[in-house]
């Protein structure tokens, strides 16, 4: 039985906790830099056809690594997660039922900047690599290794502090064991993300991603050396502060897979910087859309999605000053719990969500700006609609 399949059945098993939300941005027309009346006015439509652009649908980009036999392995030991809460079965639901096309939009992003850029000018650019709908083999590979090391830190993020346990979570004997399998197969991951790195022979590529993943490695840190600390509402957290953490821990990985695609193919410091700009400011508007969620739909009542890190939050807490802030933290709580619900209310009524909508629409004014370097394609237009996509709000 392959993976697919099993985690199929794990889902229909009963693993707990309702499904992720799509990246469900709003379809209203905003008028504002560059944008064509004719753009696709929803996330999966703008996805589909850039999937179309590249050749091929990059939902299952890392299938060759997570059909292996020891994946399949593990996913016959993930079996007995079911019935529990532990995050892993999330994690795996997500990798079958991705109808938000969310898991694997940085490989389709590093795919269409490669084609936007095409061949660089100098002779020897990847000569030794076949050129399959305008994108080398190569940035083919890079773009499935980019995806391994984003899926790696999803599985290894499905990590349970068994301290923070309940009962309701399940038996304490089958978290830990799920903490083992999310830790061995979140390795595999980036093992054969590094060996795939090794293959493509280019030591600067080879030095970004492995700088992407320090950057990964130190922001996911701080993110939850920050939330296990008991009075981290009350952190007095300047948006400068979230948005260099943001970066480590949402923006590095893609940005520097965007210009590694551009050093594969040969083209110069400009360029790569332009890459690296695009990826950059485009995963910072992702991040922002991601934050807003809970403000701007009205339908939220999972406490767990609003994010007291998160920019609108940030940018709230900013405003007021700290000491507004915390009396609001006090006004919110009923019998010494957080009143989610009220908080939000609370939140939405002040400045952080527009001033939150105003940030992401910078970053992604600024993605646009990297991408008019590259020469008018429809590749390039795909990478637009990308930006347009997560930057409609109503």
């Amino acid at each position: 039985m392959s993976l697919r399949q099993l985690l199929k059945r794990l889902t229909y098993f009963g693993a707990s906790g309702p499904p992720r939300r799509p990246l469900d941005t709003i379809s209203s027309v905003v008028s504002w830099r560059g944008q064509s009346s004719r753009s696709p006015a929803h996330w999966n439509q703008v996805v589909s056809e850039a999937e179309k652009i590249v050749g091929y649908p990059t939902s299952f980009m890392s299938l060759r690594c997570l059909l292996s036999d020891e994946l399949s392995n593990i996913a016959l030991q993930v079996r007995k997660l079911v019935g529990t809460r532990h995050p892993l079965l999330t994690t795996a639901r997500g990798f079958v039922h991705d109808s938000q096309n969310n898991l694997q939009l940085r490989g389709l992003v590093v795919l269409l900047i490669s084609k936007a850029a095409g061949p660089s000018r100098v002779k020897a650019s990847c000569q030794n690599y076949d050129m399959v709908s305008g994108i080398y083999s190569c940035q083919r590979s890079l773009a499935e290794i980019t995806e391994l090391i984003h899926t790696a830190l999803l599985v290894h993020r499905g990590i349970v502090n068994i301290n923070e346990l309940q009962s309701s979570d399940g038996p304490l004997k089958d978290m830990q064991f799920g903490n083992k399998i999310a830790i061995l197969s979140g390795d595999f991951l980036l093992a054969n993300a590094c060996n795939g790195l090794a293959l493509l022979q280019n030591t600067k590529v080879v030095e970004l991603l492995a700088s992407a993943l320090m950057d990964l490695v130190q922001g996911v840190y701080h993110e939850n050396s920050t939330s296990a600390k008991e009075n981290c509402i009350t952190d007095d957290i300047g948006i400068s502060t979230w948005k260099e953490q943001t970066f480590l821990s949402h923006g590095a990985l893609l940005a520097k897979s965007c210009q590694a695609a551009m050093e594969l193919a040969k083209h110069d410091a400009e360029v790569q910087d332009m890459a690296f700009q695009y990826g950059k400011h485009m995963a910072m508007s992702h991040k922002i859309n991601s934050d807003l969620q809970p403000f701007i739909k009205e339908k939220t009542s999972d406490s767990l999605t609003l994010n007291l890190n998160s920019a609108p939050v940030v940018l709230h807490q900013e405003f007021l000053g700290r000491d507004l802030w915390i009396k609001q933290i006090g006004e919110a709580q009923e019998k010494g719990k957080l009143d989610y619900a009220k908080l939000r209310e609370t939140i939405k009524a002040g400045k952080g969500v527009t001033s939150a909508i105003d940030l992401c629409r910078y970053h992604g004014n600024k993605a646009l700006e990297a991408l008019e370097s590259f020469p008018p394609s429809e590749a390039r237009t795909a990478l637009e609609n990308i930006v347009f996509a997560v930057t409609r709000f109503s």
